[in-house]
């Protein structure tokens, strides 16, 4: 029996949240410099907006190039070893950002050490998350995965949006202590915490199984069909994420911090209190009912331009991503057995990474040739094609 699986008077969210609390340091540890980094590398190292912009993208490429390799490990190690190699991670990033504050006046060695701050950053959240959820499907049951997924999911944007609070107020130091100097020594903090807990946890040994692993490649295939759909309903949170503040701007609307807030706030809430309906109803429903909101939430925005409109449609586009993740998750992550878990969830959760990463220069050309408007039919016109992705699975189960 799997440890933590004994205790019968411990609920399933009981036995999750310890584990998801790792995940969550992480995507503290996230947010924490995502507001700072762009001024720090265009106002203080004076670089342009490109090498700026590149700084945060930085972090993509390294958890979308990581992905495999952190599903594999969680497959023949374990998930423990991973998480605490991906928190390792997390230090080493955070010695890197405090170096790069404390070398300012060094342009060259200070961006450095941001960009390798930045990868090893994408490394840690790729292992610590992908082995946190493992971790926990083992500890509760595949019966409770779209509880697990959806606590990682509460637990990462959560964490994001407190990261980003704090670490603009801290990036604000007088003295020295300013820019990324204290947020490098709270980012150092917080993953030798997790570690610390990590260590005191229990952990779960690899499925054995007498087939050989089964390739990445083929893995990928399987999960192909529901990742498209989750590809979809990402670029909505895409526009979302990358074009909301710019959409504000540009009609000179205040307050598109509270536009932004609202959409996460919504997200969190939808996945604390509807995430069980995905093991009553069926995930290709649920995911079904979310596409569809999340499309409405962007014809809002395309078609009713005001600033509390903008916040509404943000709101309802929030509520209706929400779920996608854990409603595709569960199905496509039984597609490879449990003995390949690991390497299912790393394979799926690519399409989000991979969506989020080509949406931003995508949406950004739709914006520059067409408008804003233009942009948010766009958008629900691709998550319209995620409904109908979902709706030929649902066929394909039921034949």
């Amino acid at each position: 029996m799997a440890a933590g699986q004994g205790n019968g008077l411990r609920s399933p969210i009981g036995r999750i949240l310890p584990v998801v609390s790792l995940n969550l340091i992480i995507y503290i540890v996230i947010g924490l410099p995502m507001a700072v980094i762009p001024i720090f590398v265009h106002n203080v190292l004076h670089c342009n907006t490109v090498i700026a912009g590149f700084a945060v993208s930085l972090q993509y490429f390294a958890t979308f190039a990581s992905r495999a390799s952190a599903g594999r490990r969680i497959d023949t190690r374990g998930p423990k070893p991973v998480a605490v190699l991906g928190l390792a991670l997390g230090i080493g990033s955070g010695v890197l950002l405090l170096v790069s504050g404390l070398t300012r006046s060094f342009i060259p060695l200070s961006l450095l050490c941001l960009f390798i701050s930045r990868l090893a950053l994408g490394w840690a959240e790729s292992w610590a998350s992908t082995a946190a959820i493992v971790w926990n499907i083992r500890r509760v049951g595949a019966a409770n995965t779209a509880q697990v997924i959806s606590w990682n999911g509460i637990t990462s944007y959560g964490g994001i949006a407190l990261g980003a609070t704090i670490g603009e107020k801290f990036s604000h130091f007088a003295g020295g202590w300013g820019g990324l100097v204290t947020l490098g020594i709270v980012s150092i903090f917080l993953p030798v915490l997790g570690t610390v807990l990590a260590s005191s946890y229990p952990a779960v040994a690899p499925i054995r199984h007498d087939k050989p692993a089964m390739p990445f490649a083929k893995v990928f295939m399987l999960v192909l069909p529901h990742g498209c759909a989750l590809a979809a309903g990402s670029v909505g949170f895409g526009v979302i994420s990358s074009c909301l503040a710019l959409y504000f701007a540009a009609e000179h609307w205040p307050d598109a911090a509270q536009a932004l807030a609202v959409f996460g706030i919504v997200f969190v809430i939808i996945r604390f209190v509807f995430a069980r309906q995905i093991g009553r109803i069926g995930g290709t429903n649920v995911a079904i009912i979310s596409l569809a909101v999340e499309t409405a939430g962007l014809l809002v925005l395309a078609f009713l331009p005001s600033p509390a409109a903008a916040t509404l449609g943000a709101a309802v586009t929030g509520a209706g991503f929400s779920l996608v993740f854990p409603a595709l998750g569960v199905l496509a992550v039984d597609r490879a057995g449990a003995e390949n878990r690991g390497a299912a969830l790393g394979a799926f959760s690519v399409f989000l990474d991979l969506a989020i990463g080509i949406s931003g220069p995508l949406l950004g050309l739709v914006i520059h040739s067409a408008g804003y408007m233009t942009l948010f039919i766009f958008t629900a016109c691709i998550t319209s094609l995620g409904i109908a992705q979902v709706m030929r699975l649902r066929r394909a189960t039921r034949a």
